[in-house]
This record gives structure tokens, sequence and C-alpha cells, in this order.
């Protein structure tokens, strides 16, 4: 009979850091790199548990629910490697001009009456400046706002001018998400036609507005454990309020097509030590999740995730809302999030990383983490 050793010095390590964490405490990026690189199962289950304690004792059992709209699909003249949308690409998304009042009022209603608390206007494009499109979109969020179903959020792209968040802001926006997709080192790797630091200005733009930040990343793209932990520190130092993890689901077409997957273990990890690191913010999972996960979905909420992006994504689709329902349900969480139950907004999520195609301007609710 084969037996595994484990080192009862890292369960302790593990432990060290969770109370200190539940008690207020920080752990430094040092600390966080031995979470990341933990590889026996064993550890990994006790890190998790030590999440889902950290969860519960800064975000309760309340799951924030979200959902987007592809309010303009297809087109986008940014290089982003894992992205559907992207011009340069040839994957079969679909392509349309900006959807119509009438339609994103009909997708915010549904979305309402599936549980999504904030509903994000979402388009693949370079990014939002002054003129009829801004127009049109701050008449859909006065529209939003007016109908009172979710909450009014966004992610737009890249924002130059202090004048355009500002608009948005006051049409009622309340939550913009605009990804840092990875760690600063790694970002080129994934998209070199805009900078790292132009979506640090974005999000800069959005905070002085008044805006709250939803940011996250893709994980799977080929970066590092260490860029990971980078990215998640990075997140931390910009204010993220909902921090979207999406997991890569390579695209035919697209240059990270042939990608191999992480396994659900690491995935979970990483969810984990994001929780570590960001132990008040709202962490969501995305895009991604049902092909790369599969039967351990429902696993993300003890490795700390406190919220969850429901029904379809951009040009693809996500898995029955009835059934992630059910499932917050068999685990005893509550979908009914109350803004005075957390600390989160509601946008985010990632685009073109869920498993079938499939138009996803109609969601069944639910955010991510957008390009």
């Amino acid at each position: 009979m084969n037996t595994t050793m484990v080192d009862a010095g890292k369960s302790a390590r593990i432990a060290e850091l969770g109370r200190r964490v539940l008690a207020g405490g920080e752990i430094t990026r040092e600390e966080a790199l031995e979470l990341f690189h933990l590889e026996s199962s064993a550890d990994i289950y006790d890190l998790m548990a030590w999440a889902n304690r950290i969860r519960e004792r800064f975000k309760g059992n309340r799951i924030h629910l979200c959902s987007i709209v592809n309010v303009k699909a297809g087109g986008c003249p940014e290089n982003c490697r894992f992205c559907a949308q992207s011009a340069l690409y040839q994957t079969g998304a679909p392509r349309y001009g900006l959807l119509p009042l009438e339609e994103v009022l009909t997708a915010a209603e549904e979305a309402g009456r599936n549980g999504a608390v904030g509903f994000g206007l979402v388009a693949a494009w370079r990014g939002l400046e002054e003129g009829p499109v801004l127009d049109a979109l701050l008449a859909q969020f006065r529209a939003l706002k007016a109908q009172g179903k979710v909450r009014p959020d966004a992610s737009l792209g890249i924002i130059k001018s202090p004048e355009v968040a500002r608009k948005l802001k006051e049409a009622g926006c309340e939550c913009y998400n605009h990804n840092l997709e990875t760690s600063r080192r790694f970002f080129p790797e994934v998209c070199d036609t805009h900078t790292y630091e132009e979506r640090l200005q974005t999000l800069k733009h959005l905070r002085q507005a008044g805006i709250r930040i939803c940011s996250g990343g893709i994980i799977g793209m080929g970066e590092t454990r260490e860029d990971r932990c980078d990215l998640a520190f990075a997140l931390k130092e910009v204010g993220a309020s909902i921090v979207p993890i999406n997991i890569l689901n390579p695209i035919p077409g697209t240059p990270f097509a042939n990608r191999p997957p992480l396994p659900p273990l690491e995935i979970l990890q990483t969810i984990a030590c994001f929780r570590f690191i960001l132990p008040r913010q709202e962490i969501m999972v995305a895009g991604g999740r049902a092909v790369n996960l599969r039967d351990l979905q429902s696993m993300v909420f003890m490795a700390g995730a406190s919220a969850l992006m429901i029904g379809n994504y951009l040009t693809t689709v996500n898995r029955p809302v009835e059934q992630d329902l059910q499932m917050l349900r068999d685990l005893g969480l509550d979908p009914h999030w109350t803004e005075d139950g957390g600390e989160g907004c509601g946008c985010g999520g990632s685009r073109d990383l869920a498993e079938e195609p499939g138009r996803g301007e109609v969601p069944a609710a639910g955010p991510a983490a957008v390009a």
C-alpha cells in the first residue's frame, strides 16, 4: 500500500495566514506566493476551507448575481488574443450595431426576473468617446434607471476623457467593468494594440467620477502563478469593488485557441488565493467556469467566491440559470444580495469565454469579466 505524507507544516502555515486575514489583517505578496505554489491536493483543500471561512466572515452567505447584454457585437479593432469579437480573427462570432433601446430593456427585465442585481451594457470596440454613440448609450442608462428592474452597469472599453466618465455617472451608470486581464508583465502577450497603462488610466477616470470599479482578469492564458498573484495585488491597489475571475475557454480562430486547459483544482486554488488577498471584495466566477470546472462548479464558493455570472455571456451561452439557482439553494447560499449585504458592484464579465456558441444579448442573468 502506498502512503502519501502530508506536510503538517504547510497546513499550519495556511491556518496561520487564514487566521490573520480573518482577524482583519493582510498577507504579503511573498506569503501569497506560498499559497499559489501549493501542490498537494490536501493543502489546496485546506486553503479552500480557510478561504470559505474568510468569505463567510466578510461577505456573509449572500451571493451576488449579475448579468450582461452585448449591446454592440464583433468588429473590435483590438487584438486581445482570447477574444472572439476581434475583427482580426475569423471566429464566426455575431456582428451587429448598437441594439435598440427596446431590446436592452427587455433583456434587463429578464435579467431582473432571474435574480440579477447588476446589468452591464457591454460593447465590442476600443472605447467610448464623445459623440452620437455616447449620447445613445446615455439614453439607455437613463431608461434602465427609470425602469428600475436592475442596476445599470457597463463595460464599454477604454475611457480617455474624465468628461465621458462624468456623463456616464450622471446618466445612472453605477459600476464599470474594465479588466486588467493579467499582470503588467504578461499583458503584452495578451494584447499590444493598447497598453496596460491605458487600462489603469480608464479606472482612474471612473473612480474620479464616483463610479465603482469592477476589474479582474482571465487565467489560463499561459501566465505564471506569479502573474496571477501580481494581478490580485494590482486589483487591490486600484480599488476594485468586484473582481471577476474568468477561465480561458479557447475560441477557435483566436491566437489562444490551442492553449491547454488549467486543471480544475488549480482554478479553485487561484480563487482561494484571491480571497486571501482580497477578503472584502466581491470575487465573481465568470466566463469559462462550466467548460473548465465541470462537476466542480459548486466548489467555487468553498474556494471563496461570493458572486456569480449566470445566464448567457456575449457570443456564447452559459448553462441554464435554473441550474445555477438550484446549485445555490443546495449549498444553502442566498442569491438575494442587497446593497447593504456586500461591498461589490455588478458588472464585469468575460467576453466570449463560455462553452457553447450562441448570441448572448438576452441573458438569463449574470456578468463576468469583459475585455
